[in-house]
Parts: C-alpha cells; sequence; structure tokens
C-alpha cells in the first residue's frame, strides 16, 4: 500500500475499516513489500501484516487485543528500529496500528491516542494533515459500534431522523405505541422480493390493529424503487438511501445482507429479527393480542 493509497483512505470515510479489510484479505503485505525508499519500514510492516492475516482467517471468536500483542509490539519495534526513517513511513505505521485498534478490536480510545500522535511525532508528514478529519471518523465509528451493540432483543431500537421517499419525516419514534417491522431491503434482492407478498399480507391483516411498516431501502435507482413500489402498492413510508449514500442506515445499523429485519413492539423494544412468512404472522398475532 502506497502512501497515496493510505492518503485516500483517510479522505474517504472509513478508512480504518478499509485497512482492517486489507489486513484481512492480504492486500496490504505484498504491496507494502513492493515500496521503494528505505525499504525496511514498509519490508517489516509487510511481515507484519501477513502475520496477522494469517492469524485473523484462523482466529474464532472475538479477536482480543491480548491474542495480537505480539504482532501490535512489532510495529512499535518497526519505529524504535528505525528512527531515522522518512516521517511519512513511521506515520504509516501508526496509521495501520490505529486501524487495527479500531475496527478489529473496537478499541477507539488507543485508536485515537495512536492518530494523536502522528500530528505530535511526525508533523511533517503528510498523514499529520488528515489527523482531525482521521478523529472525527473514529468519533463516527464509536458511535455505530455502540448504535450496533444496541440492537440486541429487549433493548429499544436506536431512533432515526429521516426524510421518506415522499418528502415526509421519518423516525422510529413516531409510531411509538405500534407495532413496528423495519425492514432493510431492495429491489433488486431476490429474497427481499420474494418476502414482499407475505409482508403485504400481513400488513393488510393487521394495520388495523396497530401494525406498521418502515422500509428502508438500498436501492440506488430511485426512479425504479417508485415504480416497484407503487406496481406493489405498498403504502407504508419508505426511506431511499440512495438520496444520502455517504451516510446510509444500512451502514449504521450494521447490515451486512439483506432482506434484515427487526420487529419492535409497543415500546420499541426489539422483539425478534428476520422473521419471515408464518413466523412474522405469529409474532404479530402475540404483540396485538396484548
Amino acid at each position: 500500500m502506497t502512501l497515496t493509497q493510505l492518503i485516500q483512505f483517510m479522505k474517504t470515510k472509513h478508512w480504518m475499516i478499509l485497512i482492517a479489510a486489507t489486513i484481512a484479505a492480504g492486500v496490504c503485505a505484498p504491496a507494502i513489500n513492493a515500496q521503494t525508499g528505505t525499504g525496511d519500514v514498509r519490508t517489516a510492516v509487510g511481515k507484519v501484516v501477513t502475520s496477522l492475516r494469517q492469524k485473523l482467517q484462523n482466529f474464532s471468536g472475538q479477536p482480543t487485543e491480548a491474542a495480537f500483542a505480539g504482532e501490535l509490539a512489532e510495529f512499535d519495534k518497526i519505529i524504535a528500529a528505525n528512527p531515522k526513517a522518512p516521517a511519512d513511513e513511521l506515520a504509516e505505521v501508526l496509521v495501520m496500528k490505529s486501524g487495527f485498534y479500531a475496527e478489529v478490536l473496537t478499541d477507539f480510545d488507543k485508536a485515537e491516542a495512536l492518530v494523536k500522535r502522528i500530528k505530535t511525532d511526525y508533523p511533517t508528514s503528510q498523514a499529520a494533515a488528515h489527523v482531525d478529519d482521521m478523529l472525527k471518523q473514529l468519533k463516527q465509528l464509536r458511535e455505530i459500534q455502540a448504535t450496533r451493540a444496541a440492537l440486541q432483543p429487549g433493548k429499544v431500537f436506536p431512533d432515526f431522523s429521516v426524510t421518506d421517499i415522499a418528502g415526509k419525516p421519518l423516525t422510529v419514534s413516531q409510531f411509538k405505541g405500534k407495532v413496528v417491522l423495519i425492514d432493510f431491503w431492495a429491489t433488486w434482492c431476490p429474497p427481499c422480493v420474494a418476502e414482499i407478498p407475505n409482508v403485504l399480507a400481513a400488513y393488510q391483516k393487521y394495520h388495523d390493529k396497530g401494525f406498521e411498516i418502515i422500509g428502508i431501502s438500498l436501492d440506488r435507482d430511485k426512479d425504479a424503487l417508485l415504480k416497484y413500489i407503487e406496481q406493489q402498492k405498498m403504502p407504508w413510508p419508505q426511506y431511499f438511501e440512495g438520496d444520502n449514500p455517504q451516510n446510509t442506515l444500512s451502514e449504521k445499523y450494521g447490515v451486512e445482507t439483506i432482506p434484515t429485519t427487526y420487529l419492535l413492539d409497543a415500546e420499541g423494544k426489539i422483539v425478534a429479527t428476520d422473521l419471515r412468512g408464518n413466523d412474522l404472522e405469529q409474532q404479530l398475532e402475540k404483540l396485538l393480542a396484548k
């Protein structure tokens, strides 16, 4: 990975996610090894990256700092052993380490401390000019992590405030007192489309009893979405993520596959996730019978 690539990562919203992902996929190692310059720093980092990749591939359970203590210490040794290396190369080491702490270990305090070191230890590096942006992104990642941690049965679904596809304000809290299905979906998703008849049937059967649906579409073609909604006669509010692709709800709530659904009770608490067909109807019967 070149310094230019690292800087480009920093300019994107999820530079740390991208770095961690390339470590996991093994993309970084050969690129780093191929760099010119002193060679010592990037070759050494390449070896650490390879070790991290191999360990992650074989790791089961939640990664911990203790499990990767050896590799993390190697980053520090590289810096200590190469005090005269270019500031840009040494700053890269801190970027890589902070990215691993943030995205893999979700230790944002240590990631933040490493980012701040870039400005104090290597003020002339290109990375130093992006420290403030990185700290802002860390804050966003911390908030996203907290939101995802709250998505457990029995916990209140974290609210959002957006404008739906019809131009009206849309929040979860506006449906308090109702049973709500939050549906992350898209017209290009075959399993989502296959489930629409069941969702429609449930809406028609239980809407008058207090059942609401919020659709969150991951489509990128707004016209196609509007056409599909009209064809299927889907009357519930829809949020079109394409209107705000840099700050999506699917990202905020950690949606990795669709369809993903959350069924909420009248208090806004999560009752169940990813219910389909008869399972959804059975839960609605229980909740609306109360």
